[in-house]
């Protein structure tokens, strides 16, 4: 889910394969995409199990990440023109495995969460290639803040299966970086888990107006739960609601 300034929403639907544009009071003001009906697999054609939008600056574009059977980047017009595409399966500079997640920061630059592929890539509002930010793990969920120069933060995924369970420093933990890609924190203690300060799976990310961090989390168990920590003084504190469904 994206909110606009307008405070209309912009919901992805991976499992119907579409694109909604939504009032806050639940009507819905246009689709993209056909419901039911995904293009096919990695065809780079919208949309087939897309995952996130972003919108530009000045609001008159949208950015849309095609990722769990494409390999692809769209930008629409607001008003629902397909105006381009680029990326293709791979993992040279422009190549995408598993785009899970889109920003556009306030100079137009685009943030795409290329999760398989371990980095965050940045391209210019009409697709350029610009430079990669590495050294991450599964990137998931993924924003910025507010401001002229915001963070930006990552959620970051733990290990698959059981033979890296419990290496350290490789996740499930929330990164923050500069714009540059510089970082500057990385919270979350290694084994992740329910327990406060430790992570499950990091999938949905969200930062107010007070630096307080939402992080939205996937695993096998099902519960909802927030974090009882007292609020430090002068620190930036993690809001945790899980509500995860197997």
């Amino acid at each position: 889910m994206h909110v606009a300034p307008d405070d209309t929403i912009w919901l992805t639907d991976d499992g119907d394969h579409t694109v909604r544009h939504c009032t806050l009071d639940g009507r819905v003001l246009m689709t993209l995409g056909i419901p039911g009906k995904p293009s096919p697999f990695m065809s780079g054609e919208p949309f087939h199990h897309c995952t996130h939008t972003a919108l530009s600056p000045e609001c008159g574009h949208l950015y849309i990440s095609d990722g769990y059977s494409n390999a692809r980047i769209h930008k629409y017009t607001v008003d629902g023109k397909l105006l381009k595409s680029w990326g293709e399966p791979g993992t040279d500079p422009g190549q995408f495995n598993i785009p899970h997640n889109i920003c556009c920061d306030p100079e137009g630059w685009i943030y795409v969460a290329d999760r398989e592929n371990h980095r965050v890539q940045v391209f210019d509002a009409n697709g350029k290639w610009e430079t990669q930010w590495n050294y991450l793990h599964r990137p998931n969920g993924m924003c910025l803040g507010r401001g002229h120069s915001p963070l930006c933060y990552i959620g970051e995924s733990g290990p698959q299966g059981e033979s890296n369970r419990n290496w350290p420093n490789i996740g499930p933990r929330v990164s923050i970086h500069t714009l540059t890609g510089q970082v500057l924190a990385r919270l979350g203690k290694t084994p992740g888990g329910i327990l406060p300060a430790r992570f499950t799976t990091p999938h949905g990310i969200a930062v107010d107006s007070q630096s307080n961090i939402y992080v939205g989390e996937l695993s096998g168990r099902s519960w909802s739960r927030f974090s009882k920590d007292p609020v430090p003084a002068k620190r930036r504190v993690i809001h945790r609601l899980r509500k995860i469904t197997a």
